[in-house]
């Protein structure tokens, strides 16, 4: 059995994923972080993970960035390891993530489902061989109008999987309203939408001369994301130091 310490238990993912693990008999939830104390849940609550006093075997974390240090400090403390699933950390953050991936497991990952992990590998192999023969490369997210971060996380995942491919020569504009001039070769435009409810879209558009391709995922709920947290910190549990991705959970 793995235990959990579900970092912001009482938020819409931290309650989905207590709903999953119900009828999970490999996992449970063994204690909850979460300054919002108005929901009942099958296991103690502590208003800050120091107070944390339940053995645990791994941390998900789906709160938000401004929690990192509290998180690292504890599971660098205990010696646990973390899913860290929130977006939206600062270059300074991730330094600390990685300097904390010196001392015991992290698993970090913009987006947990199994789709956008697929997307990342074929967006590779496509912009190896669609950017040198000149197609033009976009992205487009859509995400519900409480999202506070833009261009998402995994937006920026997905523009890294291909930049990593491409040796890291192209760079990101994000705006094109402060400049009036044709489009660099060597930009991958990134563009957020912020509307209603929607849980997440994300399209990568690869445009050439009379021919468009374009990869699409979309998230019906945040059922996906839940999923692939509960699938990380089965994995993640009892690993040795180091920084670990969703790469390592799904073998394609």
């Amino acid at each position: 059995m793995v235990n959990v310490l579900m970092h912001g238990c009482n938020g819409r993912m931290g309650q989905m994923i207590t709903g999953l693990v119900k009828e999970d008999p490999g996992i449970s939830i063994a204690a909850g972080v979460d300054t919002y104390q108005e929901v009942q849940n099958p296991y103690p609550v502590f208003d800050t993970i120091a107070k944390c006093d339940v053995s645990v075997d791994v941390v998900i974390d789906f709160s938000t960035a401004s929690a990192l240090e509290d998180v690292l400090a504890y599971c660098v403390e205990k010696q646990v390891p973390a899913v860290l699933c929130s977006t939206g950390y600062s270059e300074e953050q991730l330094k600390k993530i990685a300097e904390a991936s010196e001392k015991t497991a992290i698993l970090k990952s913009a987006n947990m489902s199994m789709g956008i992990n697929l997307l990342l590998k074929l967006l590779k192999d496509a912009a190896k061989a669609l950017a040198p023969a000149g197609y033009d490369m976009e992205l487009v997210e859509r995400h519900h109008n409480q999202k506070l971060d833009a261009p998402s996380g995994t937006a920026l995942a997905l523009a890294d999987s291909i930049n990593e491919a491409l040796n890291g020569e192209y760079h990101y504009v994000y705006d094109r309203s402060q400049a009036r001039q044709k489009r660099d070769g060597k930009e991958i435009g990134i563009s957020a939408v912020r509307g209603g409810t929607i849980v997440g879209e994300h399209e990568v558009i690869f445009a050439g001369v009379d021919e468009v391709i374009e990869f699409k995922h979309t998230a019906f709920s945040r059922s996906v994301f839940g999923k692939g947290a509960v699938e990380a910190a089965r994995f993640l549990a009892g690993k040795p130091a180091g920084m670990y991705d969703m790469s390592d959970v799904i073998q394609f």
